[in-house]
């Protein structure tokens, strides 16, 4: 493949969902080759879209498969080294500040795993789109096991906590992304500044929530001048569409809006002047990003179930996000501009208490992890972060006399192994239906 401006950008991309990050990478650039999704009604308006958009710019139909992203059956990644990024939005539960953040204990994590595909496949670069939570400190280790393993790959990777209100979204949305690129391209990659104006959930909807004639629309609309909080999606474990936790609820009333459901349309003539409307689905992919021409999105209805649409919405990457970082990954391929060489090495998402205990073979003592570091942290956070790292990876502790001793072991993820527990737990979900 060829460097510059001429360069032919190609994109596979997992747990694709109805297609927030696809339309985004396609609006930077990439073309996409694959996309893998689980959910069928999502795969349908993937499918739907994609192939309008590969009919539109004459381009080849992408493939769009169904099933489990990790299963060999569906695809293989290692049928597939020839692509410029690979990208996905691997599942949130495992680390979400709303679930019990069980990480690598969730048989839903695929982090690992999209890592080693990445292994597999060889790809210029990878994108990984995730929740806030997985910036906390519970996962530091998770995460410094995933740079890590990068850098073994030939990647220099790095973590940025972006929000989508500064990309022109009308919601809040923090996301947790993770972008990774081979040595001869990483010095050409800046994540994305904000854009230099917000938009207002008011300003996004008043359109709509006056198509009917509600003669309260344009007060609504001017009390709803704020940013809307993160539209929760949910998933087939949980209860039908609404508009998050009880938090987030309250929230959306102080907008003017009704959090306790998806109506099926705006408010008509009759409505009260002070009548508290749900949003539609339309509404709220306005709000996650799907806004204006070239926007448009096609949902694929589930047989006219409304939380089949509603899921597929909220549980997207927003698109003016995706195209934002698509755009600034596409540049670093192309080697625009001259290189600044600095991904990767910013240390504010790095943990150095597991560098220290995965650098040593042996047991090794609070006292010499605080030694190792310099004298950084003192021996309570050393205590907590071995804590943290124990959800995650086995840790063999002995006791030298009166101290007690660390010792890293095997990281529990799924990464493949065919004797993970995940194989087992996924079929009794995949039996139930409640997957996601």
């Amino acid at each position: 493949m060829t460097d510059g401006s001429e360069r032919k950008l190609t994109a596979i991309e997992i747990c694709a969902g109805a297609g927030g990050q696809s339309l985004g990478l396609h609006l930077a650039g990439f073309q996409h080759t694959l996309a893998v999704e689980l959910d069928r009604d999502a795969a349908a308006t993937l499918k739907r879209n994609l192939s309008r958009l590969a009919a539109e710019e004459g381009n080849a139909e992408p493939v769009v498969a169904v099933g489990d992203v990790a299963d060999l059956s569906v695809w293989d990644p290692r049928d597939h080294r020839d692509v410029s990024l690979l990208a996905g939005g691997v599942p949130c539960p495992p680390f979400s500040i709303a679930g019990k953040q069980l990480g690598s204990s969730d048989e839903r994590d695929l982090f690992a795993w999209a890592v080693e595909a990445a292994g597999q496949m060889k790809p210029d670069a990878v994108l990984l789109e995730n929740v806030r939570g997985l910036s906390m400190p519970r996962f530091a280790g998770y995460r410094q096991a995933v740079l890590d393993r990068f850098s073994e790959l030939g990647y220099r990777a790095d973590w940025r906590l972006l929000e989508a209100k500064d990309f022109g979204v009308p919601q809040l949305r923090p996301r947790f992304i993770l972008v990774a690129l081979r040595d001869e391209f990483a010095p050409y990659f800046a994540w994305p500044e904000p854009i230099p104006v917000v938009h207002t959930v008011g300003a996004a909807l008043y359109e709509l929530m006056a198509a009917n004639g509600w003669p309260g629309a344009e007060a609504w609309a001017r009390n709803a001048a704020r940013i809307a909080p993160t539209i929760v999606g949910g998933s087939k474990k949980h209860g039908g569409p609404d508009l998050g936790p009880t938090r987030a609820k309250r929230e959306w009333r102080s907008l003017g809006v009704d959090g306790l459901g998806v109506a099926d349309a705006a408010p008509g003539p009759d409505a009260p002047f002070d009548f508290v409307p749900k949003l539609t689905n339309e509404m709220l992919a306005r709000i996650q990003g799907w806004h204006g021409p070239e926007y448009e999105w096609d949902f694929a209805d589930g047989k006219g179930r409304k939380t089949s649409t509603y899921r597929q919405i909220g549980n997207a990457f927003p698109p003016p996000v995706a195209r934002a970082i698509g755009s600034a990954i596409a540049s670093a391929l192309r080697k625009d501009g001259q290189p600044a060489g600095e991904h990767g090495a910013i240390l504010q998402y790095h943990d150095e208490v597991y560098r220290a205990l995965r650098e040593q073979d042996g047991h090794v003592s609070i006292a010499w992890v605080r030694k190792a570091l310099g004298g950084t942290l003192d021996d309570a956070e050393i205590r907590r972060r071995i804590e943290f790292l124990s959800k995650d990876f086995e840790i063999d502790v002995r006791q030298r006399g009166s101290v007690p001793t660390y010792r890293l072991g095997d990281w529990r993820a799924f990464r493949g192994q065919e004797d993970h527990a995940r194989h087992e737990a996924f079929a009794s979900h995949r039996r139930r239906s409640k997957i996601s």
